[in-house]
């Protein structure tokens, strides 16, 4: 186990539109490509291990933990691995929350990436740090996408 500093990232936002379009955004494989991979290959239902295509970032298989319709999106993954294709339960990896939820403003977005401490020791601070500035920079994107239809 790595000894990372912080095993959590969090990142907020609050989008202008409801939490139905909000978590079709997140979990719709034709819709998240706007803002989040550049393709993706396979399905985003609970249980599935579709490919995310990052382009130049290279490709990261996911295992979808986690479905609740306009609430909760969950998946694990290996975190600064470019080209991870392997089974993502057998080796250690993090898991990516979304929590959705109706505020006065709109609609709250909370990305929740946890358990960077199970990753190796230089992959866990690099995906960290990576992450960090990478969650804040894409859920940017997110709330672009309902700024610009």
């Amino acid at each position: 186990m790595s000894d990372v500093p912080n095993n959590v990232i969090e990142k907020e936002i609050t989008i202008n539109a409801s939490k139905a379009s909000v978590y079709d955004a997140i979990t719709n494989p034709e819709k998240i490509v706007a803002w989040f991979p550049d393709a993706i290959e396979g399905s985003l239902s609970v249980g599935e291990r579709p490919v995310m295509d990052f382009g130049e970032h290279g490709k990261n298989q996911i295992y979808v933990v986690e479905s609740i319709p306009h609430e909760y999106f969950a998946y694990r993954w290996v975190p600064g691995s470019k080209h991870f294709m392997g089974d993502v339960l057998g080796v250690p990896n993090t898991l990516v929350e979304f929590f959705i939820s109706e505020e006065e403003a709109g609609t709250k977005v909370l990305v929740k990436e946890s358990g960077f401490a199970t990753l190796p020791g230089e992959l866990a601070e690099r995906a960290f740090k990576d992450n960090s500035g990478g969650w804040e920079f894409m859920i940017g994107r997110l709330q672009k996408v309902f700024t610009t239809e």
